[in-house]
């Protein structure tokens, strides 16, 4: 029996990790870390049984503790409840910790997984932050303690898959596929006209704000790439971006004979999280399988970097290296947020995300410390940015 922590459990990740859980017998849920959502946090807990539990604040521990008092489940039978960066931290390095489920959204998540990868314990990533503000030092822990990097978000698994092909000798180049988003066909000039609703509306998946509106933008699949450089150890030429609307393949390897190898399966997370869960055995779907029988089409093109200017820049930050990724991942979170207030239009998403850029010095941090401390200065600027309306001045990036 492994025992298995989610950082991130009221989330979709952890909802659907929880739910592939039920049908297995090999993991044990050790402990659940969250934010605040108790309304979710209280059931899986009658459910599951963890041994701990943590929640964002001392506040909603004590909250917790008032809903628990409620249920009908024993004192005695209650985990230990804990708050905060220390009860992740415990968490997620605990000895009897297995096998992690890194699905905490923004950088909150880092530190714990970083120390779980430090500590040697098998992580499942599905946190885009990890990688895209500290892959450095992250893919140098995981190297160091010789543990696995298992990626969940359906793309990397995907190419995680297809890699099991060839040697890596092999590989001529990734492809990774886009929706394109509810706006690959509107005119560009349009964009500034965009409202959070129309954003909002994603065609294929159902995700949290943030991240939804990162796919109307394409920065999603900016992040994608640098993740990917990380995790397979490419350059950004390496790594290609087709948009492809029916979101059927997940991921391509071109290997250097011509070769491509493709990875298809349902469009739910719970195929990915199963697969990281199992690796390296496969085990019968989680959800039902692709039906042959139906006629298809799939449809390939090349994403418009007019259009998608923060695939661009995500591009350009990789190739710069050092912070350039985490001050790229920061100000998109301050200027999506502010784009969702009404603050900025949809195309001042990307300005201020290049603005930031343009304004903080690329480092190279030592530790995870000075990666939230980049974190918070390029936040800081990017929020400035937002309060003043600065006026943007391109072309600060080199361009690859």
């Amino acid at each position: 029996m492994k025992n298995l922590t989610i950082l991130g459990s009221t989330g979709s990740i952890g909802c659907n990790t929880l739910d592939v859980l039920r049908r297995r017998t090999d993991y044990r849920v050790f402990a659940l870390a969250a934010g605040q959502n108790l309304d979710v946090l209280v059931p899986q807990i009658q459910e599951f049984h963890p041994g701990l539990v943590v929640v964002a604040t001392e506040a909603v521990r004590a909250n917790l503790v008032r809903r628990l008092a409620e249920t009908s489940l024993p004192r005695g039978e209650w985990p230990e409840l804990e708050w905060g960066r220390q009860g992740q931290l415990e968490a997620a390095t605990a000895p009897e910790v297995d096998f992690v489920m890194s699905a905490i959204v923004g950088v909150a998540g880092l530190e714990a997984t970083y120390e779980a990868v430090r500590r040697g314990k098998r992580v499942g990533l599905a946190n885009k932050e990890v990688l895209v503000a500290s892959g450095e030092l992250v893919i140098a822990a995981a190297r160091e303690s010789g543990t696995e990097l298992i990626p969940v978000d359906s793309e990397h698994n995907g190419v995680h898959q297809c890699l099991r092909a060839g040697q890596r000798s092999e590989v001529a180049r990734i492809i990774l596929t886009a929706s394109g988003g509810p706006f690959r066909e509107t005119p560009v000039k349009e964009l500034a006209r965009v409202t959070p609703e129309q954003a909002l509306n994603h065609p294929t998946w159902k995700m949290g704000k943030r991240i939804t509106i990162d796919s109307a933008t394409m920065m999603n699949k900016g992040f994608e790439v640098i993740e990917a450089c990380w995790l397979f150890g490419l350059k950004p030429g390496e790594v290609v971006v087709v948009v492809h609307p029916q979101s059927s393949v997940h991921a391509m390897v071109e290997y250097i004979d011509g070769s491509i190898v493709a990875q298809v399966s349902a469009t739910d997370m719970r195929m990915p999280i199963q697969y990281a869960l199992s690796y390296p055995a496969r085990e019968p779907a989680p959800v039902p399988r692709l039906d042959w029988s139906v006629a298809r089409h799939w449809d390939f093109a090349p994403p418009d970097l007019e259009r998608f200017q923060l695939l661009k820049l995500a591009y350009q930050a990789q190739a710069s290296g050092g912070s350039a990724t985490c001050t790229l991942n920061a100000a998109d979170e301050i200027a999506v947020s502010a784009f969702l207030a009404g603050q900025v239009s949809f195309p001042g998403i990307a300005q201020v995300v290049e603005e930031t850029l343009c304004r903080i010095a690329v480092r190279h941090p030592q530790s995870i410390a000075e990666v939230l401390e980049i974190d918070e200065e390029s936040r800081a600027v990017a929020r400035e940015l937002v309060n003043s309306r600065a006026g943007v001045e391109a072309g600060c990036l080199p361009r690859v």
